[in-house]
Parts: structure tokens; C-alpha cells; sequence
């Protein structure tokens, strides 16, 4: 199976914007998403998006500042983040649905609990 590969985290200071992208999604892939883990607490849905659109969810943390998109020619998922917080520090890992797996995300809960695959992570630190 394909691996999921994140790209794009480093070091950036308040204010200030990342991409992220994550290649391995195929073309049968139904639903995508980012999650994030910070030093001492648990892991956290970003976002989480259908392959059709119909549906997209973000956390009211980013809610507005954070934006998923994919490009399925390129079976590639990004995760653009604008206005950057301390906050938001955390190893991002792209997730998403295995591959032909036919996915309802009408509910939050059920869209990110198919994103069973993962990627390895990448680190973003925000510090001024």
C-alpha cells in the first residue's frame, strides 16, 4: 500500500503561513483530513474533507485560518495555515480513508473516523 508522505512543516512566527502537502492518497480515496498532536496532549482533528466536497470540517481552532484541499490529479492533499499561533506548534499527520472504502461524513465524528490511514508527521513550530 501506498504510504502516506507529509511535507512542507518547519519553523515559522506568529503570524506567518505554511503549507502543508501530503502525496499517497490514489484516486479511489474518499475522505482526507490532518491531524495534529502537541508535546503533552492528545491527538487533535484538524480538518476533514469528502472527495466529493460535500462535506468539510475544520476545529473552531482553525476555523478560518486554516484551509484543506486536494488535488486529485496529483493525489496530493494540502493543508494551507495562515496566521500562524503559538498554538498551533504540533507534528501534523495527513490521514485518510483506505482506498475504495465508501465513506459517510455527513457527521464530524464519522469523517474522521475513517481516516484510518496515516502519514509519519511533520513538524510545524511557530515561536517569534
Amino acid at each position: 500500500q501506498v504510504q502516506l508522505v507529509e511535507s512542507g512543516g518547519g519553523l515559522v512566527q506568529p503570524g506567518g503561513s505554511l503549507r502543508l502537502s501530503c502525496e499517497g492518497t490514489t484516486s479511489d480515496t474518499y475522505a482526507i483530513g490532518w491531524f495534529r498532536q502537541a508535546p503533552g496532549t492528545g491527538r487533535e482533528g484538524v480538518s476533514c474533507k469528502s472527495r466529493s466536497d460535500a462535506t468539510t470540517y475544520y476545529a473552531d481552532s482553525v476555523k478560518g485560518r486554516f484551509t484543506i484541499s486536494r488535488d486529485n490529479a496529483k493525489n496530493t492533499v494540502f493543508l494551507q495555515m495562515n496566521n500562524l499561533a503559538l498554538e498551533d506548534t504540533a507534528i501534523y499527520y495527513c490521514a485518510a480513508s483506505p482506498p475504495g472504502a465508501v465513506v459517510v461524513t455527513l457527521k464530524e465524528d464519522a469523517c474522521y473516523n475513517a481516516l484510518i490511514r496515516r502519514g509519519q508527521g511533520t513538524q510545524v513550530t511557530v515561536s517569534s
